[in-house]
């Protein structure tokens, strides 16, 4: 009878009391997932070795891998982005069995594999490192979505009928747990590359109240494609698409580099944020114009090669108080930066276009960082549009 030797009753049991009662308390998956194997070793199960296989909603990720083994508290993360589907690791795997609607695979490498499947890296590491049993489970998500669980021993017996039951049956509440973790993953990511990391933060922590508003002190960073017009009417979309989407790599790693938060993408330009409070943000700001510049110039040199046309952009940086907040209709709402600085950043972009100049800087970066004057030449002063008095503009050496 199921449960003869007082061992699965009581372990499962323990088991779907901790995920029922006490996983609320574990806000991440890798924590949870650690603490489940853990508590399923320290239990008497012969647990060697267990992963997670999630996919996810994401621009660049296709999912992540988890694995656990004795020795550790956490579960470690490998993030796979999309192209691991053309791979062999991929494509020659347990996981792709069960990602085809298999209900289990179970393997003893202590024995003959299947012909097709002796090539298997992972069952070849595993045999190398002395596992005697291997069983991959899909884990099925409120949506449908099957993901993917593996359960690898090194008890010479491997696994017998009434563990693998017992992970059969705790699974679901697993995949539950889980669930709700990934989602709020899903939520941070999405957040992250459509609003930016900042305001994603705030939305998560429940800001979305119209109007509701930070003033900070930033170094605004405003960026335009020159000559938009011409590649518009001359490409085809979906080769403008892909060049623009290269374009824009180039200013995010420079931005990325330095700790900028790009805020939204306009049409061919972007608008990006230094916040002032964090250290050295003024000549960080610079040093992302600079890196940008020198990423563009090796990005038409490439282009050059291949017989294509030199792209060119104005940037404009100024610095000031802007307001950061949420702003909008009753139903569309947007977190961006306004205020004077930004109109000011405007201006300097036009006039970049009228100087000639790539990238235009105000006096009040100059003021911000006076250590970065060598780096600078200076170009008068300028009305803009808008303003009273003149401003001293400046342009990178």
């Amino acid at each position: 009878m199921r449960g003869e030797t007082g061992h699965w009753p009581k372990r499962r049991t323990r088991i779907i009391d901790w995920l029922v009662e006490e996983s609320v308390h574990e806000r991440f998956i890798d924590n949870l997932f650690g603490t489940v194997c853990r508590g399923l070793r320290d239990e008497g199960l012969p647990l060697d070795r267990a992963t997670l296989h999630l996919r996810t909603l994401h621009p660049q990720l296709l999912g992540a891998t988890l694995r656990w083994y004795p020795g550790l508290r956490d579960a470690e993360i490998e993030f796979h982005e999309k192209t691991i589907l053309r791979e062999d690791r991929h494509l020659k795997s347990p996981a792709r069995l069960v990602d085809d609607a298999a209900a289990m695979v179970r393997r003893r490498l202590d024995r003959p594999l299947p012909p097709q499947e002796e090539s298997f890296a992972v069952f070849r590491e595993l045999r190398a490192e002395g596992f005697t049993d291997y069983v991959a489970l899909p884990m099925t998500f409120t949506d449908g979505k099957r993901h993917v669980a593996t359960f690898a021993t090194r008890r010479g017996t491997g696994f017998d009928l009434e563990e693998l039951a017992e992970i059969q049956e705790i699974l679901p509440l697993l995949a539950m747990a889980i669930e709700i973790r990934l989602n709020r993953r899903i939520t941070r990511n999405l957040l992250n590359a459509y609003v930016g990391p900042h305001a994603g933060e705030r939305i998560l922590r429940g800001e979305i109240d119209r109007g509701s508003a930070d003033i900070v002190e930033a170094a605004v960073w405003l960026a335009d494609l020159r000559g938009s017009t011409r590649l518009a009417t001359s490409l085809p979309h979906d080769e403008l698409i892909a060049l623009l989407n290269d374009y824009f790599d180039r200013f995010g790693e420079a931005l990325k580099a330095e700790g900028g938060e790009i805020l939204k993408f306009l049409g061919d330009g972007l608008l990006a944020v230094f916040p002032l409070n964090q250290p050295g943000a003024c000549g960080r700001a610079l040093t992302a114009a600079r890196r940008a510049s020198d990423a563009i110039n090796a990005f038409n040199q490439d282009r050059a090669a291949r017989g294509r046309p030199w792209l060119d952009f104005v940037l404009a940086l100024h610095l000031g108080e802007v307001a950061w907040g949420n702003i909008g209709t009753r139903e569309r709402l947007d977190f961006t930066v306004i205020g004077s600085a930004v109109h000011i950043a405007r201006r300097l972009e036009e006039l970049a276009k009228e100087l000639g100049e790539r990238v235009v800087i105000s006096e009040a970066v100059l003021q911000g960082c006076p250590q970065a004057k060598p780096e600078l030449k200076a170009l008068g002063r300028h009305h803009l549009r808008g303003l009273e008095t003149p401003i001293g503009v400046f342009a990178l050496r």
